[in-house]
C-alpha cells in the first residue's frame, strides 16, 4: 500500500469518527456538558500518556520547559479547544446538531479570514468571493433562526483559532494533545471532585455501560486526532481539504435524519450558500495548487534543459 493511499485511509477514519460523534455524545446523557467535557479531558490525558509510554517519547517535555512562549501557546490552544469541545457537547445535547455541523462547514472560511486579520495574508479574488457568499449565508441563517447562529460561529472561531495556534507551535499530534489536556486536567479533576462531593456526578451512578463510555471518551477524542496527524503527513493539502467536509456532512445527516431536527426552506437556503462558498473556495485551492506545481516543474526543467544544451 502506498503512503498516499494509507493517508487517505487515515483521513477517512478520522473524519468518519468525528462525523459519528453526535451519536456518541448522546449516549453520555444524563451527564451534563461540563461533566462530559471534564471526563473527555481527564481520560484523554490517561490515554495519550499510555501511547507516549509505549513509544517512550517523553523527551519533548524537557525541551518545552525551556520555551516559555511555546508554553503560553499551549495554554491558549488548550483554552480554545476546551471552548470548542464544550460548545460542541452542549450543542449536541441541546438538540442543535444541525447548527454544530454548520460550524464545521464554515470553519475553512474562518481560517482564511484569520489569515487575513491575524497573519496579514493577501487573498485571491475567488477567496474574497467565497468569504462574501459565506457572509450572506450567515445573514440568511440569522434571519431563519431569529438570531445569529452563535453556536456555529463559536465552533468555527474556536477551532480556527486553535488551528492557527497549533500551526505556530508545530508540536506533534500526540505530544501536543498530551500537554494541552494536561493543562486542562487540574480544573477538570477539580470540577469532577466538586460534582462527587455534591452527589451530582453520574460517573458510576447510572450504569456500567455509561461509566465505560465516559472512560472511553479519552480514546474517542485521541484516536481521530492521531489518525488525522497520520493523514496530514501523507496527503497533499487539497486531498486533506476535500476530506474535511465528510464530518459535517455526516453530522448534518444525523441531525436531520436521525434526530429529526427541523430544516425549513430558509435554513436549507443558508446551508446551500455555505456549500456554494465552499465549492468556490475548494476549486480555487485546487487551481492554485496546480499552478504552483506547474511553476515548480517549469523551474526545475529550465536548469536541466540548460545543462543538456551543447
Amino acid at each position: 500500500m502506498t503512503q498516499v493511499r494509507r493517508g487517505y485511509l487515515y483521513g477517512l477514519g478520522a473524519y468518519t469518527l468525528w462525523g459519528f460523534f453526535p451519536l456518541y455524545i448522546r449516549l453520555l446523557k444524563p451527564a451534563g456538558p461540563i461533566e462530559i467535557l471534564a471526563h473527555r479531558v481527564v481520560w484523554s490525558v490517561v490515554f495519550v500518556a499510555l501511547v507516549l509510554a509505549v513509544a517512550r517519547n517523553w523527551g519533548f517535555l524537557r525541551g518545552l520547559r525551556r520555551r516559555p512562549a511555546a508554553l503560553a501557546g499551549v495554554v491558549l490552544a488548550a483554552t480554545l479547544i476546551a471552548v470548542n469541545w464544550g460548545t460542541y457537547i452542549y450543542g449536541v445535547n441541546s438538540e442543535r446538531v444541525v447548527e454544530t455541523a454548520l460550524g464545521y462547514f464554515i470553519n475553512p472560511l474562518v481560517v482564511v479570514l484569520l489569515g487575513v486579520t491575524v497573519l496579514g495574508e493577501r487573498l485571491r479574488v475567488a477567496q474574497w468571493v467565497a468569504l462574501g457568499i459565506g457572509g450572506v449565508a450567515v445573514a440568511v441563517l440569522a434571519f431563519d433562526y431569529g438570531r445569529l447562529p452563535y453556536l456555529a460561529l463559536t465552533l468555527a472561531l474556536s477551532f480556527g483559532g486553535y488551528s492557527l495556534v497549533k500551526k505556530r507551535l508545530g508540536l506533534p499530534a500526540a505530544e501536543g494533545m498530551f500537554v494541552e489536556s494536561a493543562v486542562l486536567a487540574l480544573p477538570a479533576l477539580g470540577y469532577l471532585g466538586w460534582l462527587t462531593w455534591r452527589s451530582d456526578s453520574t460517573f458510576g451512578q447510572v450504569s456500567a455501560g455509561h461509566t465505560a463510555l465516559l472512560v472511553l471518551a479519552g480514546a474517542a477524542t485521541a484516536i481521530p486526532l492521531l489518525l488525522f496527524a497520520g493523514a496530514a503527513n501523507r496527503l497533499p493539502l487539497t486531498g486533506l481539504g476535500m476530506l474535511q467536509y465528510l464530518a459535517p456532512i455526516l453530522q448534518l445527516g444525523f441531525g436531520v435524519l436521525v434526530f429529526h431536527e427541523p430544516m425549513p426552506p430558509a435554513r436549507l437556503a443558508g446551508f446551500a450558500l455555505v456549500w456554494l462558498a465552499l465549492v468556490v473556495f475548494t476549486v480555487d485551492g485546487i487551481r492554485q495548487v496546480r499552478r504552483s506545481r506547474s511553476a515548480l516543474l517549469a523551474a526545475t526543467a529550465e536548469p536541466a534543459a540548460a545543462t543538456a544544451a551543447p
